[in-house]
């Protein structure tokens, strides 16, 4: 056994700490005004928070480096803004307003009073001035506003809906399957009979930037005070919308901290409660509370000061943070109070930093590791929140062996004249176990240390040992494969994709509008946007036209592609307009073809040769994020099945919603990468500071079981894996080895000789304190179950799942497990057993630290 001590690393760490905790208690109030002065230096960078917020969209929630991306600015480079505009040819959203106009009772729209009132809100949105009319602002083709095809076609004339024999989705070379939505057509016919929704687009020169926030703004404005009509449902939206409720999500939590910072003292005093007016923890626990806080203030504002951006995400790291932050309070006061209470106040401490510090450390060093790893993320939004998230743990590790070590030690001195907890004044020792107002400072004569606490009491005389029967192992394990199947079937339920219309607050006009758009217009999905970017490519070649007719039709054959609407393709007009049979007949007539028709930016010829061109295919059926994902992975295979063709077709695929689609590309892989990652880190770490290798894979086991659990009661809780849910996955990996690596750390750490003593010795040790953590680490993120923002109920869920997971492994599930191996032991006690030579060297050498630094001891203690 001797070969399995790896406690080459934690013995001294340990007496490291024992020494740095006696330096503390010496000096508190040096190490409190430091911590002080720290905090408030370093909190003066909030002065930089509005400069250093990043809540760009596209930014903040979508690849870094998404192929996507790259496609575009392909396509912009070779297809520039034209002062025509054309819908279909646009390479980002464009700047827009929107409505969408329904039925309240689902009945038919193409009625002439509904026209009536659909024409006249057009007029009114039309006549909006801002400084600047929409006339002056609209997108322009041939010196005209683009408007909308519906009223086009009835010529603003109500009356006309009858008589007008609308087909559809085509009508007339008009394609109208984004203007009209829950279609009903006639029998054996492509005529409209009935449809639930029409939506009107308003499209503005991107180039006014200035001026159309402000007619968009005044868009809204008239909408948002826009009396809804008895028969009509209208929902609106801009270009603009999403990013504007983005902005303004967190400031739905801003008052929801106050909540929380009220629990987390509230439940850490309750917990820390004694009814003995000298030995109770009040003043410790409060402080314990405002050390995490500091920890916050500080951390933040020294990233604010370099720099680093502000991502909305951030705005839940507070309330983690507050809530973490008071666990390792919780083990230093369990550890404290474990110390013969007739010592001096630094050796009380230097004993406590011995006991806690390795334990608080390995969780320090987990969870800022997890942290640090997230910043392999291809996701700026995840990127942010670790960086702050895994900065502020790191602060609350130094302000907590201290800032809260000096309270500790002033909290002892108080303790050490027996003065009251609010008074400070002196009280009579209560004989016994009595308590009052009056006396206090009781402890136990027998063994020097505080009474214990009635939760250690029971975790030692009834938890510990019931856990430890043997009937009792068999039907935890019995819960545990209970609770890994439906772990395992929630996996395979997992959705992906972050929907955009949770980015707004909840009853935002912005949902409504998406609501309306998936119920009546996800019939037709993106016009992909086809594009040859091989400048070799030869045109006039009737093998390569073959080839690239070849690669069209597996477009079309996609199941997700219309084949009734053949694609828009220059190329086929103008062979069929032109007899180009070599490629100077081809070009010397393509400039003119391109300037008579509606192709002219479709092709980037210049200098006599086709630098790049493109095409377009109309998909269908694009309703739920699976289906997006499935449409972008079939469409860029397709694209690279073309390039392998006996006349390879070079060619890309895009569409500016595949900006976002690009987030189901990266997001599984991502995530099991980082889980990859840390989950190795975590093992190393544990198994340099824990002293037994075996418990450090118990510890491993420990955080992939955890994983397990919250990927798929998320699933089962309508959670889906996306940028948002993928931070509490980082954060799974860091808490899930807390409550673990302190129960294996004190199972090894045990000198009781059977396994199931150990067991029960360290849930005695750290039962409650567990429990403790669990619960104030919840209350820091419960609050946020209440928030109107999907983006923080998302952070609760996975965050309630994370912690109550985590504390059932680490006093239920790893004690019994520990059990089943009894090479999980403590090698040191092992080695006092045939080592007694080297025991009493080591006492020696305890002595003679304790006689050179004069600590104390009462003759009356053993």
């Amino acid at each position: 056994m001797a070969k399995c001590n790896t406690d080459c690393i934690e013995r001294p760490l340990s007496l490291a700490f024992q020494k740095f905790g006696y330096v503390v208690g010496r000096h508190p109030c040096m190490f409190l005004l430091l911590a002080l002065f720290v905090a408030a230096a370093l909190g003066a960078g909030f002065i930089f928070l509005q400069e250093r917020k990043a809540n760009d969209i596209e930014d903040q929630f979508t690849p870094v480096s998404g192929p996507a991306k790259l496609e575009r600015a392909f396509v912009v480079e070779n297809f520039p803004q034209s002062e025509e505009f054309s819908q279909l040819r646009l390479s980002s959203d464009g700047t827009y307003a929107s409505l969408i106009i329904t039925s309240l009772h689902r009945e038919n729209i193409l009625t002439v009073p509904t026209f009536n009132y659909i024409i006249e809100l057009d007029r009114q949105v039309k006549n909006i001035t801002t400084g600047n009319t929409f006339e002056n602002l609209c997108a322009k083709t041939k010196g005209i506003c683009t408007s909308n095809p519906i009223l086009d076609i009835i010529n603003y004339n109500a009356t006309a809906i009858f008589s007008s024999n609308i087909t559809y989705p085509n009508n007339n070379g008009t394609f109208l399957g984004t203007s009209i939505g829950g279609v009903q057509l006639k029998p054996d016919s492509s005529e409209i009979s009935s449809a639930k929704a029409v939506r009107l687009f308003y499209f503005l020169d991107e180039e006014k930037t200035t001026k159309n926030s402000e007619w968009l703004d005044g868009f809204l404005k008239l909408l948002s005070n826009y009396t809804q009509q008895k028969t009509v449902h209208v929902s609106f939206f801009t270009s603009v919308s999403r990013q504007n409720e983005l902005e303004t999500n967190s400031d739905s939590i801003i008052p929801l901290f106050s909540v929380t910072y009220f629990l987390a003292i509230t439940i850490s005093i309750l917990s820390c409660l004694r009814l003995d007016c000298v030995r109770t923890k009040v003043w410790v626990a409060a402080f314990g509370v405002v050390s995490a806080g500091l920890a916050v203030l500080a951390s933040f504002g020294l990233l604010l000061f370099c720099g680093v951006p502000f991502a909305m995400t951030v705005a839940t790291a507070p309330f983690l943070i507050l809530g973490v932050g008071v666990d390792d309070m919780f083990i230093m006061i369990s550890c404290w109070q474990k110390t013969e209470v007739d010592k001096d106040v630094e050796v009380r401490l230097a004993e406590t930093y011995k006991e806690a510090g390795v334990s608080i450390t390995i969780t320090m060093l987990t969870d800022v590791l997890a942290f640090y790893i997230g910043l392999l993320t291809p996701f700026r939004s995840v990127q942010s929140f670790c960086m702050y998230t895994s900065t502020a743990l790191l602060f609350c590790y130094v302000f907590n062996i201290t800032f809260f070590g000096a309270c500790l030690a002033f909290n002892g001195r108080r303790e050490k004249d027996n003065r009251h907890w609010l008074t400070c004044m002196r009280v009579p020792e209560a004989s016994g176990a009595a308590k009052g107002c009056c006396v206090g400072g009781a402890y136990d004569k027998n063994t020097c240390k505080e009474y214990e606490m009635p939760m250690d009491s029971f975790f030692k005389n009834y938890y510990g040992p019931f856990l430890t029967r043997v009937w009792v192992k068999v039907f935890v394990c019995l819960i545990y494969s209970g609770y890994l199947a439906v772990s395992i079937y929630g996996c395979f339920k997992i959705q992906e994709g972050l929907d955009l219309k949770h980015l707004a607050v909840d009853g935002s006009y912005v949902a409504d509008y998406y609501d309306k758009e998936d119920e009546f217009f996800s019939d037709y999905g993106p016009n992909v946007m086809l594009v040859i970017k091989d400048e070799h490519f030869q045109y006039w070649n009737l093998t390569a036209r073959k080839s690239l007719d070849l690669c069209l039709e597996k477009f079309q054959n996609l199941i997700m592609a219309d084949s009734d609407i053949p694609p828009v393709s220059w190329l086929h007009e103008y062979v069929n307009t032109s007899c180009a049979n070599n490629e100077t007949q081809f070009k010397s007539h393509l400039t003119t073809f391109l300037n008579q028709s509606v192709f002219n930016r479709d092709v980037n010829f210049t200098s006599n040769q086709i630098h790049a061109s493109r095409m377009f295919v109309q998909t269908v059926n694009i309703r739920t994020a699976i289906d997006e994902k499935n449409m972008l992975n079939a469409f860029r295979e397709t694209a690279v099945e073309c390039g392998k063709l006996q006349t390879p077709v070079d060619l890309i695929v895009y569409h500016p919603a595949f900006i976002y689609f690009d987030q189901y590309a990266v997001i599984i892989t991502n995530t099991i990468q980082n889980i990859v990652v840390a989950t190795c880190a975590m093992l190393v770490i544990s198994l340099l500071l824990i002293p037994n290798p075996l418990c450090s894979l118990w510890v491993t086991f420990a955080i992939a079981s955890v994983i397990v659990g919250v990927a798929g009661f998320m699933a089962l809780w309508d959670v889906s894996l996306d940028s948002v849910s993928m931070i509490n996955l980082v954060v799974c990996i860091g808490f899930s080895v807390d409550f673990s690596a302190h129960i294996s750390y004190a199972f090894v750490s045990s000198e009781k000789s059977s396994v199931n003593e150990k067991a029960t010795d360290a849930i005695t040790k750290l039962g409650y304190p567990i429990v403790q953590g669990a619960m104030s680490t919840i209350a820091g993120v419960v609050v946020l179950a209440a928030a109107e923002s999907y983006i923080f109920r998302t952070f609760f869920k996975i965050m309630f799942l994370v912690i109550l997971f985590g504390a059932i492994h680490g006093i239920v599930f790893i004690p019994v497990f520990l059990t089943f191996l009894s090479t999980c032991s403590n090698s040191r006690e092992k080695n006092k057993q045939t080592l007694p030579e080297r025991n009493d060297t080591s006492q020696r050498q305890i002595k003679a630290f304790v006689i050179q630094n004069q600590w104390s001891a009462d003759p009356d203690c053993p």
